[in-house]
């Protein structure tokens, strides 16, 4: 049997064979999906502020405040349960209810103030306290809420304690080395967060220091007002 010779026109027929075959087989290859929007795991509860929209025409827009009982009140349908449940699972509850008087309604729900979500900034601070997250805030803007540390303060050693599903987490925060511009620390902070400022080696020493002295300084001052209003009623 003879072989057939192989042309300069074979070679260029096999390699555009080929090329066609592999961009063929590109295109039948599934493409990877999209990736899936990222779920909304914030839980409602009292006192957040809710936007409820509901379509089709006559439109429904409404502002409530989830109350202390975690309910709130919508049109048509009355009362319904908020605290504890996404603002999707509000959504869909609310549609649902209210498809009875409304056909074809289309129903959104947006977080307008978180205000349930709170955190506690305890420690060596001005003005210990409690107060809503109603926005993105890191540890900074946090211990400036709170008239910011004491000159007791470990501005090293201050500890995030943050509590979830998986069991309480603890970041530790570098006060000093944020004011020196190393944000690798100034975490944000979310909705449960403890902030805890503990005291320094040297706290001790000064608040004994400060005890002593404050009797004395109460003395002396009171001294010296009395000496100025004998002299000047002179």
């Amino acid at each position: 049997m003879n072989r057939l010779p192989c042309t300069a026109h074979t070679r260029s027929s096999v390699a555009l064979a080929l090329g066609i075959a592999l961009v063929l087989s590109g295109c039948a290859s599934p493409s990877a999906p999209p990736p899936a929007p990222p779920h909304n795991s914030y839980r409602v509860g009292p006192p957040d502020q809710l936007n409820i929209t509901i379509l089709p025409e006559p439109i429904i827009e409404r502002e409530v405040i989830v109350r202390p009982d975690g309910m709130i009140s919508v049109d048509l349908i009355g009362d319904i349960a908020a605290s504890g449940r996404t603002t999707e699972e509000i959504a869909e509850d609310i549609q649902t209810r209210i498809g009875r008087f409304k056909r074809d309604a289309r129903v959104t729900v947006a977080l307008g103030a978180a205000l349930s979500a709170e955190v506690t900034v305890l420690g060596e601070v001005n003005n210990p306290s409690t107060f809503p997250l109603t926005r993105q805030t890191r540890i900074v803007e946090s211990i400036g809420t709170v008239a910011g540390v004491t000159i007791f303060a470990a501005k090293n050693r201050i500890r995030v304690i943050r509590y979830g599903d998986g069991g309480t987490k603890v970041l530790i925060v570098n006060l000093e080395a944020i004011e020196k511009g190393d944000m690798s620390t100034n975490f944000l902070l979310q909705g449960g967060d403890l902030v805890v400022v503990p005291p320094s080696n040297w706290a001790s020493v000064g608040y004994a220091l400060q005890a002593f002295f404050f009797p004395l300084q109460q003395i002396f001052g009171f001294g010296a007002r009395v000496t100025t209003t004998v002299f000047t009623g002179i």
